[in-house]
């Protein structure tokens, strides 16, 4: 099994390739390779005509190639300065210029229009300005190929308005950029072009004029997509999970929402509108100050996450990684944390029943996993979801709260769980589907909530005459559904 195969690859100064692919592609083992951190089998690497052979990162950050991954290497308890020249202090004798060393980061941010003291730690920065803290590294070092790994992965709407704006000017400054990102909308947004790898190949090249969403998704997925989100027809039944008036603080004011039987409504709404929070009331995450909640008609005491498992509801949350999984248990553990008492006798937990049930899923839903006893910190994000979701299975949940469902996830995984939402519905589970991807709350749900301000603005039942414009208006004020 190759992890990359006779790939070829190359950047123009100035230009913004996107590196497209499903999680597994070979996209990382390609990043890897150009920042020196794995070194290839065979082919050749060459910067301006010149051979290049890169032993370690360093190596690869002399040749003027910077690495932005996903998860920051930044030192948190360091200042903006000190974490912008580690390694590289300017220094007399081993006593660091001081000034210089701030002169030149505030030259740097002033450049790339960010507005950082050099003095801040960057344990008190925003994922954003951390972000740009990472691209002063680069540009410190004279970068003149940025590598940029999912960049918008956590930043708000207004925040990647900036970052497009940054890209731009970095192309205007004659650096090469190498852009990874599973959302469409940025590729169309921003690349001169985009490479396309499948199963460790490079499957296909598209230029600027040829990026269409439909053909890109069919490079990456191997087989022809008719539509990006799976068909669907349903009749809603009963209500299932009913809420009134829940409030807490000013994150939640009186929301009062219903979701029936074999429906999937979703809840959208700009970033801090209150949907998580919302979410986590009706999950027993937080208490909430007045309010009631009702499964099948009988009204739920939620005071921990357990009392709302044990009622038959459950929530797939938006931080999978920090709050859906324990990275450093097995893939089989954490399937089995929420279902214990179906795999223990006596107190001692049956791991064969419990690796067999699992193994099940594993089939079933399709999860990329060498064994049960893989470390769930070593999948995709789109199998992590997977595991989250087979242990919601596994306990027959009658309502699930998907939050953010697909964020980060690779088209491929991302259509494998719209069906099992889909599927899910069809069974007549009630779904509460909270998303930020407009796109995904139309071609997903059967009804659509809007919150603003910890409260809930808008309800309109999906059809034609519903759009992301509309939804948009509700969500900023500008208009209120009925």
């Amino acid at each position: 099994m190759h992890a990359l195969k006779g790939v070829d690859f190359d950047l123009n100064g100035g230009e913004c390739v996107a590196l497209l692919g499903e999680n597994g592609a070979g996209k990382s083992t390609l990043i890897k390779v150009l920042g020196g951190a794995h070194q290839p089998d065979g082919g050749s690497l060459e910067i301006d005509g010149q051979p290049m052979v890169f032993e370690k990162p360093t190596d690869s950050l002399d040749a003027g190639i910077a690495i932005i991954y996903q998860e920051f290497n930044l030192v948190p308890g360091l200042s903006v300065a000190e974490n912008v020249f580690l390694g590289m202090e300017p220094n007399d004798f081993g006593w660091v210029r001081m000034s210089e060393q701030k002169r030149r980061v505030e030259d740097t941010c002033k450049r790339i229009g960010a507005n950082l003291s050099p003095s801040a730690l960057c344990e008190d920065l925003t994922v954003a300005e951390r972000q740009l803290v990472e691209i002063a590294k680069a540009l410190v070092r004279d970068a003149r190929v940025l590598v940029m790994d999912e960049p918008s992965a956590a930043l708000t709407k207004k925040e990647v308005e900036q970052l497009y704006l940054l890209v731009d000017d970095l192309k205007s400054k004659g650096i090469g950029i190498v852009y990874v990102s599973h959302r469409l909308e940025e590729v169309e947004r921003l690349a001169d072009r985009a490479v396309v790898m499948r199963d460790g190949e490079r499957v296909g090249e598209l230029g600027r004029e040829e990026l269409d969403r439909r053909r890109i998704i069919e490079l990456m997925v191997g087989r022809s997509m008719d539509q990006e989100f799976p068909a669907h027809r349903r009749q809603p039944g009963e209500v299932r999970l009913r809420a009134h008036g829940l409030s807490r603080g000013d994150k939640v004011r009186k929301v009062s929402l219903e979701v029936r039987a074999g429906e999937i409504v979703a809840l959208t709404g700009l970033v801090g509108a209150g949907r998580t929070e919302t979410a986590r009331l009706l999950f027993g995450a937080d208490e909430r100050e007045s309010g009631e909640i009702e499964l099948d008609g009988n009204s739920l005491s939620l005071r921990t996450p357990r009392d709302a498992i044990e009622a038959g509801v459950c929530l797939l949350t938006e931080d999978r990684k920090d709050q859906g999984l324990v990275l450093g248990l097995s893939v089989r553990e954490n399937f089995g944390l929420p279902n214990l008492e179906s795999f223990s006798r006596r107190g001692w937990i049956d791991e064969r029943r419990e690796g067999q049930s699992f193994s099940g899923y594993v089939d079933k839903i399709m999860i990329k996993v060498s064994g049960p006893n893989q470390s769930a910190g070593q999948l995709s994000g789109g199998n992590q979801q997977k595991v989250v979701l087979a242990k919601w299975l596994e306990r027959n949940a009658e309502i699930l709260i998907f939050d953010e469902p697909t964020r980060g996830i690779d088209v491929g995984a991302k259509y494998e769980i719209y069906q099992w939402m889909n599927q899910l519905a069809d069974q007549g589970k009630g779904i509460l589907m909270i998303s930020s991807e407009l796109p995904e709350v139309l071609g997903m749900s059967d009804r659509i909530l809007v919150m603003k301000e910890g409260e809930l603005v808008g309800e309109v039942s999906n059809g034609n005459e519903v759009t992301q414009e509309s939804l948009m208006a509700m969500a900023i004020g500008a208009n209120s559904g009925n």
